[in-house]
């Protein structure tokens, strides 16, 4: 009687997983969700600034002095070793072409317009992305865990004021200056391969660089640094807000800040380039 007290159940054999329309639904609704927070992160981010020019902004001078050192001086080193390769790389592509129609000295053109419209902007950009734009997730993913952004919003600071504005003016503001030292870096290293390997002049290779690269094309390439700038603040500072409140979530905070960074900022230079030929720069 106990046994037959209870109906019966029928249960389907599998690991019940959804089907693949299900899952292609609910991932397509999880992207929805994701494009709509960051939509309105960066509106938010956009009035903080608003409030910054009107004076209405509360943040701390200091930590904005803090965070132009660590994300400028600071990173010098990395910036330095990878421009210094990239124009060396750009310099071996182009002698081993140019070398066999006797126009070595076209070496100069291809690494300096290189490095000013794309090559210096876009390797400062991920270089922020992997070391900047992490620091801000795990920075901002901690305080989430500790509750501190609670805190902060519990005795009335607006967390975006305190917290991202500094980190995306210091970015947007040493970006370009570390893209323009960049672009110096990396036509030093064209210039050890066109004398040392091509055996052309240093003043020579110097005239050719001044000859082919006008303040156009490195406003272009600075204005592309700026604008990587603020996507890998953005995109730091989203992925530490949205932090979950477990240590593990710090780490997957700051792996996907530094993903996310990374794919704006490609998406960012495919955007600027098409505009860039549009308007003929």
């Amino acid at each position: 009687r106990l046994a037959r007290a209870v109906p019966e159940r029928r249960t389907e054999s599998g690991d019940g997983r959804p089907g693949l329309l299900a899952r292609v639904g609910v991932r397509s609704l999880e992207i929805a969700d994701a494009a709509v927070d960051a939509l309105a992160f960066v509106g938010n981010a956009a009035l903080s600034l608003g409030r910054l020019f009107t004076g209405r902004a509360r943040f701390r001078f200091g930590d904005f002095a803090v965070h132009v050192e660590a994300c400028g001086a600071h990173a010098l080193p990395i910036v330095t070793l990878i421009s210094f390769l990239v124009g060396l790389i750009l310099a071996f592509v182009g002698a081993v072409q140019l070398r066999q129609f006797g126009a070595q000295i076209f070496v100069a053109d291809l690494v300096g317009l290189g490095m000013a419209r794309d090559m210096a902007a876009m390797m400062t950009g991920i270089i922020m992305a992997g070391r900047t734009g992490a620091a801000y997730a795990a920075e901002l993913g901690s305080m989430t865990v500790g509750e501190e952004i609670d805190a902060l919003e519990t005795v009335g600071v607006s967390p975006m004021d305190f917290l991202v504005l500094p980190r995306m003016l210091a970015l947007a503001l040493m970006t370009p200056l570390l893209c323009i030292y960049a672009n110096l870096v990396g036509i030093v290293g064209g210039l050890l391969v066109g004398v040392t390997v091509l055996d052309l002049a240093p003043a020579e290779y110097i005239t050719q660089t001044r000859g082919a690269i006008t303040l156009t094309d490195f406003a272009a390439g600075l204005t592309k640094s700026a604008v990587y700038g603020v996507i890998v603040a953005l995109a730091g500072c989203l992925r530490g807000m949205q932090c979950g409140r477990s240590s593990a979530a710090v780490g997957e905070a700051a792996t996907s800040a530094v993903v996310t960074a990374m794919i704006w900022i490609v998406v960012a230079a495919a955007v600027l380039t098409v505009v860039y030929d549009a308007v003929g720069i």
